[in-house]
């Protein structure tokens, strides 16, 4: 029986990368730790870690790194999509080898397919591997709720799916609505912008960036503590770096790894993402910056 166990606050990694290139394992290492220390449920390798642009070899790097440092104290989620099914099969079992907790996986998009086939391909891929796989439904690789709930009767580790096709709220109403009766798990993503509402909407738990992991651990405390007030007020103090992060995959990367310096977090010159990437300018950094400081997170 898979794990179904997982809630709560699981960040997606930021992947700490020089201007050479060069993955930065000792800042990637701080970070695991540094999360660790803000009390994360889990951990994330996903598309904001830039997955989708590492080889092989950096791939098992990474995730090896994070089991190892993890040790067994929070749950390690891997992004482990393909184009075929035979390529994310290949990848899905070597992420069980190498110690993942769970799966996330996006629906193949780059030849669109009937919703039949992605329902095939996810479930091949749960018979090949033991781990629960989180179905991810995105924007430009959707997993509507119909989708959701027949791959969830399709195969016991079909047992999560991480809401983030735009606007998240309704779509986490109606895949709540549809996968009653089911053994299907909500979680929330696209940042956690709007993570209060997806837990009104049956949400357990949020994957937002590496970046603020210490604000949603507070606010997901207040919630599951009854104080809804009290975790909006957080949201909202926090809204226009919220709003700076809900920028596409790329562009956000830099700003993501920006932060993480200016938190100390990361090293100077560990900030670059991997090309293509549209990096912010100079003025865009100094509005960054000016927002870090008014909320007290620079060096924190």
């Amino acid at each position: 029986m898979p794990d179904r166990s997982m809630k709560g606050v699981i960040p997606i990694l930021s992947a700490p990368i020089n201007s050479k290139g060069q993955l930065v394992m000792e800042d990637l290492e701080n970070q695991v730790e540094w999360m660790i220390g803000k009390g994360v449920h889990g951990i994330g390798i996903a598309v904001a870690t830039e997955i989708y642009k590492f080889n092989e070899e950096e791939r098992d790097l990474l995730l090896s790194t994070v089991v190892r440092v993890t040790n067994g104290r929070v749950k390690v989620v891997m992004n482990t999509g393909g184009e075929s099914t035979d390529v994310a099969v290949f990848l899905s079992k070597r992420a069980e080898e190498l110690g993942a907790d769970a799966l996330m996986i996006r629906p193949t998009s780059f030849i669109p397919v009937p919703a039949s086939e992605n329902i095939e391909y996810f479930g091949q891929i749960a018979e090949a591997v033991s781990l629960p796989i989180f179905l991810q439904d995105q924007g430009t690789a959707q997993v509507p709720p119909a989708m959701a709930v027949a791959c969830a009767k399709r195969h016991d580790n079909l047992c999560y799916i991480k809401v983030e096709t735009p606007p998240t709220i309704p779509r986490m109403g109606e895949t709540q609505m549809l996968a009653e009766g089911t053994d299907l798990i909500l979680f929330g993503g696209a940042g956690g912008a709007f993570a209060v509402e997806e837990f009104n909407r049956g949400s357990v738990g949020t994957m937002p960036g590496s970046t603020l992991p210490d604000m949603f651990l507070r606010v997901w405390d207040h919630y599951q503590a009854g104080d809804e007030d009290a975790a909006n007020a957080e949201m909202r103090r926090h809204a226009a770096l919220i709003g700076m992060l809900a920028q596409g995959q790329g562009f956000a990367n830099w700003i993501y790894k920006h932060i993480m310096v200016r938190r100390g977090v990361f090293s100077p010159g560990s900030d670059f993402a991997r090309h293509p990437a549209l990096k912010p300018d100079a003025n865009h950094f100094k509005e960054i910056d000016a927002i870090l400081e008014s909320l007290d997170l620079v060096g924190k």
